[in-house]
This record gives C-alpha cells, structure tokens and sequence, in this order.
C-alpha cells in the first residue's frame, strides 16, 4: 500500500507519533479499562482516516460566504462493521470520521479447541451496492474472523472492503490477503508472531475484555 494518495491493495501500517503513543497505551498491563478505552477511540480516527484514502469522490461546487467554490462529496454511502466485540472499541472513533455512516455488526467468536470462527449475530442493510465498507477487527491474529467478515459482507455486494485493525500478526494479514486478495488491511502495528493460545505476542492481551474490563 502506498503512503499519500490512493490505498491500493495491500498492508499499509500509518507512521505517526500520535499512533505509536496510543499504541503505547493499549499495550501496558498497567492501562485501566478507561484509560484503554479512550486510547482506542482517539486512535481510531487515524487508522479510519488512513483507509479511507482513495474512495470515490464527485464534483461539484459549494456557495461560501464570498462566493462559489469547486468541491468533492463522498460518491457512495460508507457502512461501518466492527466485528463484535473488540470491534465496538473502534466504532466511535470510526464514526466521528463517518458521522452519517450506517452500521452493521457481526458476532463471530473464536472456538478455542479448533479456532474456527463461530458466528451468532449479522445484522446491517441487506443490500451494500453502492456502499464502501470498513470492517473494524482490532486484533487481526489468526485471520479467521475477519476473512469469514468480509466474505459474509461480500455476500451483500459492496462497492469496496478495507479492514482495518489496531495490531495484526504475519498470520492474520496472510489469510486475509489470500482469501480476499482485494481488501486492503489498515492496522498500527505488525507483530512477529501468535502463542500457543493464538493471542498475538507481543500484542496488548485479549482487546475485548481490556475495553470491558472484563
């Protein structure tokens, strides 16, 4: 993926101060509930401003004060879908980027004996023609529940996916780009490896219960 201008296909990881300091805070064993929770959504907008990066636009112009001025609008209508529940960590932030976006949501755990993704809830409009979607997975581990996502939203025919995710692991990113070689991955971080357990390592622990604080 490129730096500036169109995200084309690929893993792109932003390089900024302000995403490496909330990293930093999602990270520490010694970060409280809210504290993780506010890091998440203040990261978010960076990540969702980074993915949104050559989605179609349409011109047209606007009446300012003083005059006419050309201008560019969204050409098609944004679906946000935060995998439940970590995902909702990432969907107010995602929002204030997308005040006007709708939101889907899918639950899909992950079974620990084989890791297979498990669904129990989808819900969203049922037709995404016309629409750009974000998939919000903030731990991309294993890759299985976001590649089942994406191909359960593909199902409703959006216009475009991207993924986005706050740490993803070599794994992850692999399976998600051999399933769905068209969806680019957004993260703030790429960590070297999976436990015995499937938990990224170094990573920030289990997203869900952090921002929970269960």
């Amino acid at each position: 993926m490129e730096d500036g201008g169109e995200v084309v296909t690929g893993l792109h990881i932003p390089e900024h101060p302000v995403v490496s300091d909330r990293i930093r805070i999602l990270r520490d064993a010694g970060t409280s509930p809210s504290e993780f929770r506010t890091a998440m959504k203040s990261l978010a907008p960076f990540l969702v401003y980074e993915a949104a990066r050559g989605l179609p636009t349409v011109s047209g112009t606007v009446e300012t004060p003083l005059g006419t001025a050309d201008a560019l609008h969204l050409r098609n209508e944004i679906v946000l879908y935060p995998i439940l529940r970590a995902g909702l960590g990432l969907l107010e932030g995602a929002l204030e980027v997308f005040p006007h976006a709708r939101v889907g949501l899918i639950g899909a755990y992950r079974d620990e004996t084989t890791f297979r993704p498990i669904e129990y809830h989808i819900s969203g409009p049922e037709s995404l023609k016309g629409t750009d979607v974000f998939v919000l997975d903030p731990m991309l581990a294993t890759g299985g529940s976001a590649e089942y996502a994406i191909a359960r939203i593909k199902e409703r025919k959006p216009e475009s996916i991207r993924l986005v995710s706050v740490i993803a692991a070599p794994a992850g990113v692999d399976r998600v780009r051999k399933a769905h070689p068209d969806v680019p991955i957004i993260t703030a971080a790429l960590d070297p490896e999976l436990n015995d357990r499937k938990f990224i390592v170094p990573g920030l622990g289990d997203a869900g219960d952090r921002f929970f604080g269960t």
